[in-house]
């Protein structure tokens, strides 16, 4: 497939769907499900669910296009050797990292919540980077397997909008990457924080990158695809 034209803001973005990636982020059970851990806080699970459907017209254009497809979910092991004190000991005892919750141990890995909802599982072959921070990059595997298949260009969604999306975006685009947030494929718990969370990534002519949706991007595949 030959170059793709993205409307996106700032500016439209030219990319080779062959030198791009689509990087879900954290769209997992105890986050976005009824009855899990982000529900247990007092979050409103819905706002986050909103992201589902963008995510999966994302999803089914990058796979068709043959666009390399990752995964990830933050997570910790199970003696907890690799989450750092300072961030096991806040929130409120009983709703901490490792602590028994509505869906397993909270934010361990192999427990249910942790895994990754069904209606955007992992296709076989696509990877899954467990990571133990908000950053997808950060104590991961994630710059190698990118710069291994000569990525560029890096198109993110996923949850929360200001946390781990903001953080793998800001990561990406100190490592060189140009990062691409689909908006409405993001999504928070906090309807004002997505918004400036995506107003800040495009701010000052893309400061961090670009803001695009995923009719846009799947659209942009599609007439690639046909022209082709």
């Amino acid at each position: 497939m030959s170059e793709v034209q993205l409307c996106a803001e700032p500016a439209p973005l030219a990319f080779s769907p062959a030198r791009a990636a689509l990087v879900l982020i954290d769209m997992q059970r105890d986050f976005l499900e009824p009855g899990g851990f982000g529900e247990t806080l007092g979050n409103d699970v819905s706002l986050l669910q909103a992201a589902v459907e963008p995510c999966q017209r994302a999803l089914a254009a990058a796979r068709a296009a043959g666009m390399l497809v990752i995964h990830t979910r933050e997570g910790h092991r199970p003696d907890l050797s690799d989450a750092p004190p300072a961030k096991v000991a806040r929130g409120a005892p009983s709703r901490r990292i490792g602590d028994p919750g509505p869906m397993g141990r909270i934010l361990i890995r192999g427990e249910p919540g942790h895994d990754i909802v069904e209606a955007l599982y992992p296709a076989r072959g696509e990877p899954v980077i467990d990571k133990p921070g908000k950053g997808a990059f950060h104590q991961t595997d994630l710059m190698q397997m990118l710069r291994n298949r000569g990525i560029d260009t890096l198109f993110v969604c996923g949850v929360t909008t200001e946390v781990c999306v903001h953080t793998t975006i800001r990561e990406g685009n100190d490592r060189g990457f140009r990062c691409v947030a689909l908006g409405d494929a993001c999504a928070s718990y906090f309807p004002e924080f997505h918004r400036v969370g995506l107003d800040m990534i495009k701010a000052q002519g893309g400061i961090f990158g670009w803001v695009s949706d995923a009719a846009a991007f799947s659209g942009a595949l599609d007439a690639a695809a046909q022209a082709a």
